[in-house]
This record gives structure tokens, sequence and C-alpha cells, in this order.
């Protein structure tokens, strides 16, 4: 039995795998884009048999529809989800045995209710269980988030409680292979590590310490607000999205072209570095540094699915994965990107807009100065790691509602931890009218490198 892990980043952080037999494979937990798989059980000499899901995910859509489809592969589901699609429904005490892999399913409810996991035993070696799938219910280091449906949290952190229990009783040596690692907000604290065992986790996980209240009460405090996307993604994946294979890719544009299609129902995404951004971008662009931020996890939290998408982009070549990493969480209406990129743009002659991104050592100066705003967009949880005097805390997705709290006669110079998520913060602030904007460039981090260089200077 050869179990093969395909991760994806980019705040999603999400773990699939091939489990490929003699002949036949398992795939569990799939990501939309599923050629992957394929690609791999050719690698193998394997055929896909099977495919698994844990839950209905919440921060991604998966492809289990569309592989099973396009694979013949049967689609095993939890019970409860109670899919209208075609599938094999899967309960506590069922068995699915493929080839000399025998898989028994656990009801282990709690991050979602109708969460299952997947036990598996190598009948070519023993009868012991090797190795089991726990989706989220059970991470490295974490267990899942338990308040997705917040009128039910207190209740499925209980039942989540109770499914924690059910897996400890497995032997120590079952290794542990979850649906996230470290990155997802799917949990509090995962641990980098992407595999892990019973007995590990039974020692060095400290919420699995805990007695059942306490278990509650730690678990639900502290918990990072659930992106918008989590609730619409979860929707999708009940239903099935549309195929990948069933999408147009997105056009080149000219000039002429883009401009035209300019209007209040697109959206038009620039992908480019913070910096290119800040220094001339299209009126009312929104920035994502493709390359330097959580960037699926930033678009479906910020970008309405319901719009239109243009793209500015820095190079042709990211065109292919840039539009991969919007449809894993549900951004489909992908138009096109301007041909020649932004110097074609300015070239014609188009408009442009520019904000200043400011250093560590100028900031310093304007402190001195208390006529303009200093806007942390970092998470509350990142507090913890300090912050720049006299700065006010909105976190970034919650700017779109609290904006009003900022004065637009003010000068504004805003931060993030690294830069990317200011540009972001700046872009949706120009789109609500805000001229006088700032971003300090490199962020908390080189606002914490400048005063620690200036400090062994002196």
């Amino acid at each position: 039995m050869i179990i093969e892990r395909f991760f994806i980043g980019d705040g999603i952080s999400h773990i699939s795998y091939l489990i490929a037999g003699q002949t036949k494979a398992i795939v569990i937990d799939p990501k939309r884009d599923i050629e992957d798989y394929i690609q791999k059980a050719k690698e193998f000499g394997v055929e896909i048999e099977a495919v698994l899901v844990t839950h209905l995910h919440a921060d991604f859509i998966g492809g289990h529809y569309e592989l099973a489809e396009k694979t013949g592969a049967k689609l095993y589901l939890p019970a409860k989800q109670e899919s209208k699609r075609e599938h094999i429904s899967v309960k506590e005490g069922d068995v699915i045995q493929i080839e000399n892999i025998k898989i028994d399913v656990l009801d282990t409810p709690g991050h979602t209710p109708e969460h299952v996991s997947y036990v598996f035993t190598d009948l070519s070696r023993g009868e012991e269980p090797v190795a089991v799938f726990t989706g989220d219910t059970l991470f490295v280091g974490d267990v899942g988030r338990p308040d997705l449906f917040p009128d039910k949290k207190d209740e499925l952190a209980k039942k989540l409680y109770n499914s924690l229990q059910k897996l400890l009783k497995l032997p120590d040596f079952v290794e542990v292979y979850p649906a996230h690692g470290a990155g997802t907000l799917c949990g509090k604290a995962l641990s980098t590590k992407r595999s892990s065992t019973i007995g590990y986790e039974r020692k060095f996980n400290k919420l699995l310490s805990l007695p059942e209240e306490e278990f509650i009460k730690t678990l639900l405090d502290g918990m990072p607000p659930a992106p918008d996307h989590f609730k619409r993604c979860s929707k999708i994946n009940e239903e099935g999205a549309i195929y990948i294979s069933n999408l147009p890719s997105p056009k080149a544009l000219s000039v002429n072209e883009f401009e035209n299609l300019i209007d209040e129902n697109k959206i038009i995404l620039d992908t480019r570095s913070y910096l290119s951004w800040i220094g001339g971008h299209i009126p009312e662009s929104i920035s994502m540094d493709y390359k330097f931020m959580p960037f699926s996890l930033f678009a479906g939290w910020i970008l309405d699915p319901e719009k239109e998408i243009l793209l500015v982009i820095e190079n042709n070549k990211e065109i292919d994965d840039i539009t991969i990493k919007l449809r894993r969480v549900g951004i489909d209406n992908i138009v096109g990107y301007l041909e020649n990129h932004i110097f074609a743009w300015t070239k014609a002659g188009k408009p442009i807009k520019s904000f200043k991104a400011i250093s560590t050592n100028e900031l310093e100066e304007k402190l001195k100065d208390e006529n303009f705003i200093l806007l942390d967009v970092r998470a509350k949880s990142e507090l913890i790691n300090g912050k720049i005097e006299n700065s006010i805390n909105i976190p970034l997705p919650e700017l779109r509602e609290r904006y009003n709290e900022l004065d637009k006669n003010k000068e504004i110079v805003i931060y993030c931890g690294l830069g990317p998520r200011g540009s972001l913060a700046a872009s949706l602030l120009e789109r609500l009218g805000f001229e006088n904007i700032l971003v300090l460039a490199g962020g908390f981090t080189g606002w914490n490198n400048y005063k620690k260089s200036s400090s062994v200077k002196t």
C-alpha cells in the first residue's frame, strides 16, 4: 500500500491523498483540479477505483464528483450529507474493501455534523489498522473548529470531543493523515508537520488531554473568524461545482477590449507585486499579490463570486496557476487578462492611480506628527507579537464594514505583517473613496527589524 500526499498552500493548506494497491487506487478528499491524481495513478500503473470524502469542506471546492465521473470510480460520501448526486453513503460500521485494503468507516462529527473518518488496514501485512484519514476531526497538534455552525457550536464541540475519544482507541502506531496542515483557518494552531501517529498526538496534542468541559472552553476561545467563502464552498461541495474541464480559459484582452469591459459588475484584480500596484495601477483595482500572500484564501474571502473578474498580471506564464487558485475557492467568472500587462495600459495613455510606499525610517519621523492615522490590518491573533505605537487595529476583512471608523480627510498609513495585505487594504479603501493613503513597505516585520538594527547601532 502506497500513500501519496498532495498539498496545496495559499491559505488553504489542503492535503489530499492517493492510496495505491496492486492494481487499484483510492483518492481521499480530492481538490478541484483533479489531473494530478489521474497522472499519479498512471505513474503507479493503477486505476482509481474509489473516491472517499470525509466531510463537506468549507475552505475549498472539491473535485470528488468530477474525479469519480471521469475515472468511473465509486464515490463514497458521509450518509448524513444526503447528496442528490450519484454516490454510496457510508456510516459507522460500514466496511469498504479494495484488493487487500480494508477500510472501516467511523462517524466523527464535530467539525461538521456529517463528518466521517476512514481507518485503513493493509491485509497483506496483518489484521491491525495502519492509518486513519481524519479529515478535519484530528489535525497534527490541533483539532478541527466546531464553530462553522455558530448556533450549534457547543453541541458540535461536545460531539468533537467524543469523536476524538473514539479515534484515541486506535493503536498508538496508527498513522494519522489529516485534510489540512498549518496555514488553514479550519483550526487554530496546526503543526507544520503534515502527518503523525495516534500515539504522538495522544502524548503531545494538548487538547486531547483536557477533560470535556475544559476542552470545549479552550477550543472555542479565541477561534479566528471564518472567512466569507466557507458557507458558500460547503454548499457548492454538497451540490457539486461546475467541472473545471467545462470552464473556459481566460482570454487575452487588448487595452481597448479590457477598458470596454470595465463596469460596476466587474472586478479588476491586480495580482502583481504589492509594490508594483502601489507605484501605479488601474483605478479601483483590487491588489492581491499573487506570490507573497495567501492568494486563494483572500480571493475567496474578499471577492464577490457573482462578479466577473478582469485580471492584471505580471507574466503570461502565471495565468493558468492564478486561474486554478481562484477556482479552488469558487471564483469562476474570470473573463480575461490585460494583454502586455500594465505597460500596454500606460502606453495607450490610459489613467492610472498611485499611492506611496513609506519606509520604516520615514514612518519613525511621521510618528512625531499626530495628524495622521496609523492603521494595523493584521488579524487580532498577530497582535501578540506587538504593534507600532499609536496604531489602531482593524483586521483586513473587517475593513469592508468598519471603514467608517476612519477619517477620509486624514492621511492613512497602513501596515500588515509584510506588506501585501497593506496594499489589499489600500485598494479596498480606494474603492470606498479614500485618497490619501500610504503603505508601510515590509510591514510590521520590517519595522521590527529596523528598530532592532537601530538599537544595535546606538
